[in-house]
Protein backbone atom coordinates (compact mmCIF):
# COMPACT_ATOMS: atom_id res chain seq x y z
CA UNK A 1 0.00 0.00 0.00
CA UNK A 2 1.71 3.29 -0.80
CA UNK A 3 0.83 6.35 1.75
CA UNK A 4 0.76 9.70 -0.45
CA UNK A 5 2.93 12.01 1.66
CA UNK A 6 1.30 14.77 1.34
CA UNK A 7 -1.88 13.73 2.28
CA UNK A 8 -0.36 12.40 5.45
CA UNK A 9 1.84 15.46 5.82
CA UNK A 10 -1.01 17.42 5.50
CA UNK A 11 -3.38 14.95 8.48
CA UNK A 12 0.09 15.28 10.59
CA UNK A 13 -0.16 19.36 10.67
CA UNK A 14 -3.60 19.30 11.18
CA UNK A 15 -3.44 17.21 14.08
CA UNK A 16 -2.51 19.94 16.58
CA UNK A 17 -4.75 21.84 14.91
CA UNK A 18 -7.58 19.37 16.09
CA UNK A 19 -6.55 18.55 19.45
CA UNK A 20 -6.12 22.36 20.25
CA UNK A 21 -9.71 22.92 18.97
CA UNK A 22 -10.58 19.68 21.06
CA UNK A 23 -8.95 21.26 24.60
CA UNK A 24 -10.60 24.38 24.09
CA UNK A 25 -13.94 22.16 23.58
CA UNK A 26 -13.40 20.27 26.56
CA UNK A 27 -12.05 23.60 28.28
CA UNK A 28 -15.24 25.44 26.94
CA UNK A 29 -17.54 22.64 28.33
CA UNK A 30 -16.09 22.19 32.06
CA UNK A 31 -16.54 25.80 32.01
CA UNK A 32 -20.39 25.82 31.12
CA UNK A 33 -20.71 22.72 33.29
CA UNK A 34 -18.99 24.78 35.99
CA UNK A 35 -20.92 28.12 35.09
CA UNK A 36 -24.09 25.95 35.74
CA UNK A 37 -23.15 24.54 38.99
CA UNK A 38 -22.78 28.01 40.50
CA UNK A 39 -25.89 29.45 39.10
CA UNK A 40 -27.71 26.32 40.83
CA UNK A 41 -25.69 27.04 44.55
CA UNK A 42 -26.75 30.69 44.22
CA UNK A 43 -30.49 29.97 43.31
CA UNK A 44 -29.84 32.47 40.69
CA UNK A 45 -33.02 30.73 38.80
CA UNK A 46 -35.38 30.96 41.64
CA UNK A 47 -34.28 35.13 42.45
CA UNK A 48 -34.73 35.66 38.81
CA UNK A 49 -38.52 34.20 38.29
CA UNK A 50 -39.33 35.98 41.83
CA UNK A 51 -38.00 38.84 40.87
CA UNK A 52 -39.56 38.52 37.64
CA UNK A 53 -43.06 38.40 39.30
CA UNK A 54 -42.83 40.65 41.45
CA UNK A 55 -41.98 43.14 38.61
CA UNK A 56 -44.81 41.71 36.69
CA UNK A 57 -47.15 42.65 40.00
CA UNK A 58 -45.51 46.40 39.96
CA UNK A 59 -46.24 46.53 36.24
CA UNK A 60 -49.64 45.62 36.32
CA UNK A 61 -50.32 47.95 39.33
CA UNK A 62 -49.00 50.71 37.28
CA UNK A 63 -51.90 49.88 34.87
CA UNK A 64 -54.10 49.77 36.66
CA UNK A 65 -53.79 52.93 38.30
CA UNK A 66 -53.51 54.50 34.91
CA UNK A 67 -56.93 52.85 34.12
CA UNK A 68 -58.61 53.57 36.94
CA UNK A 69 -57.29 57.25 37.47
CA UNK A 70 -58.14 58.27 33.62
CA UNK A 71 -61.15 56.13 32.52
CA UNK A 72 -63.29 55.55 36.32
CA UNK A 73 -62.71 51.59 35.45
CA UNK A 74 -60.98 48.67 36.87
CA UNK A 75 -58.70 46.52 34.57
CA UNK A 76 -61.03 43.02 34.95
CA UNK A 77 -59.31 39.88 36.54
CA UNK A 78 -58.71 38.05 33.10
CA UNK A 79 -56.62 41.15 31.28
CA UNK A 80 -54.40 41.04 34.62
CA UNK A 81 -54.19 37.53 34.02
CA UNK A 82 -53.31 37.39 30.40
CA UNK A 83 -50.69 40.42 30.88
CA UNK A 84 -48.85 38.18 33.98
CA UNK A 85 -48.98 35.22 31.34
CA UNK A 86 -47.25 37.26 28.34
CA UNK A 87 -44.18 38.18 31.47
CA UNK A 88 -44.20 34.81 32.80
CA UNK A 89 -43.69 33.64 29.13
CA UNK A 90 -41.17 36.27 27.78
CA UNK A 91 -38.99 35.95 31.34
CA UNK A 92 -39.10 32.29 32.41
CA UNK A 93 -35.75 31.94 33.85
CA UNK A 94 -35.73 28.43 31.34
CA UNK A 95 -34.87 31.53 28.52
CA UNK A 96 -31.98 33.16 29.78
CA UNK A 97 -30.29 30.66 31.71
CA UNK A 98 -27.88 28.93 29.30
CA UNK A 99 -26.94 32.27 27.89
CA UNK A 100 -25.92 33.53 31.22
CA UNK A 101 -23.60 30.51 32.06
CA UNK A 102 -22.10 31.30 29.04
CA UNK A 103 -21.61 34.64 30.06
CA UNK A 104 -20.36 33.77 33.16
CA UNK A 105 -17.82 30.69 31.55
CA UNK A 106 -16.69 33.94 29.19
CA UNK A 107 -15.93 36.17 31.99
CA UNK A 108 -14.75 34.12 35.06
CA UNK A 109 -11.63 31.74 35.31
CA UNK A 110 -12.80 28.12 36.01
CA UNK A 111 -10.61 28.82 39.27
CA UNK A 112 -12.73 31.68 39.82
CA UNK A 113 -16.09 29.96 39.52
CA UNK A 114 -14.51 27.11 41.65
CA UNK A 115 -13.39 29.43 44.85
CA UNK A 116 -17.49 31.75 43.92
CA UNK A 117 -18.51 27.39 44.22
CA UNK A 118 -16.83 27.14 47.26
CA UNK A 119 -17.74 30.25 49.05
CA UNK A 120 -21.32 29.96 48.28
CA UNK A 121 -21.60 26.32 49.25
CA UNK A 122 -20.20 27.22 52.75
CA UNK A 123 -16.82 26.20 52.02
CA UNK A 124 -13.63 27.85 53.37
CA UNK A 125 -11.78 30.12 51.57
CA UNK A 126 -8.01 29.43 51.69
CA UNK A 127 -5.88 32.81 52.61
CA UNK A 128 -3.68 32.36 49.50
CA UNK A 129 -6.78 32.30 47.27
CA UNK A 130 -8.18 35.61 48.65
CA UNK A 131 -6.83 38.12 46.19
CA UNK A 132 -8.21 35.44 43.50
CA UNK A 133 -11.42 35.35 45.19
CA UNK A 134 -11.65 39.62 45.31
CA UNK A 135 -10.85 39.51 41.51
CA UNK A 136 -14.03 37.49 40.67
CA UNK A 137 -15.96 39.50 42.87
CA UNK A 138 -14.97 42.62 41.06
CA UNK A 139 -15.99 41.50 37.91
CA UNK A 140 -19.44 41.42 39.11
CA UNK A 141 -20.37 44.93 37.86
CA UNK A 142 -19.36 43.85 34.43
CA UNK A 143 -21.07 40.72 34.65
CA UNK A 144 -24.41 42.08 35.75
CA UNK A 145 -23.95 44.65 32.80
CA UNK A 146 -23.49 41.88 30.47
CA UNK A 147 -26.60 39.86 31.70
CA UNK A 148 -28.79 43.02 31.47
CA UNK A 149 -27.89 43.25 28.04
CA UNK A 150 -28.35 40.48 26.77
CA UNK A 151 -32.10 39.65 28.82
CA UNK A 152 -32.91 42.91 27.01
CA UNK A 153 -31.56 41.66 23.61
CA UNK A 154 -33.42 38.20 23.98
CA UNK A 155 -36.40 39.21 25.25
CA UNK A 156 -39.93 39.44 23.57
CA UNK A 157 -41.09 42.77 24.90
CA UNK A 158 -44.97 42.72 26.38
CA UNK A 159 -45.84 46.18 26.44
CA UNK A 160 -46.98 46.27 23.28
CA UNK A 161 -48.98 43.89 23.56
CA UNK A 162 -50.22 44.77 26.93
CA UNK A 163 -51.54 48.30 25.45
CA UNK A 164 -53.30 46.57 23.14
CA UNK A 165 -55.06 44.47 25.02
CA UNK A 166 -55.92 47.04 27.45
CA UNK A 167 -57.18 49.91 24.72
CA UNK A 168 -59.27 46.43 23.05
CA UNK A 169 -61.06 46.20 26.53
CA UNK A 170 -61.24 50.13 26.90
CA UNK A 171 -63.17 50.41 23.47
CA UNK A 172 -65.73 47.97 24.31
CA UNK A 173 -66.53 49.10 27.62
CA UNK A 174 -66.44 52.80 26.19
CA UNK A 175 -65.70 54.13 29.65
CA UNK A 176 -67.06 58.23 30.18
CA UNK A 177 -64.29 60.56 30.30
CA UNK A 178 -61.52 58.48 29.25
CA UNK A 179 -58.64 59.79 27.74
CA UNK A 180 -56.62 56.59 27.05
CA UNK A 181 -60.13 54.86 24.85
CA UNK A 182 -59.87 57.19 22.23
CA UNK A 183 -56.16 57.14 21.47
Amino acid sequence: MRINCLALATVLACLPLASASMVAEAATADGIRDANRLLRVTNVGKQFDSMAQQQTGNIIRTYSLIVSTSTDTFLPAQIKQSIAACYAEAYAWQKFEAGIAKILADNFSQKEMRLLIDFYRNRSLPPVEIQSFKNAIAKGGLIQKISAQYIFANSDGCVERDARLILDYLSRSKPRGSSLATE
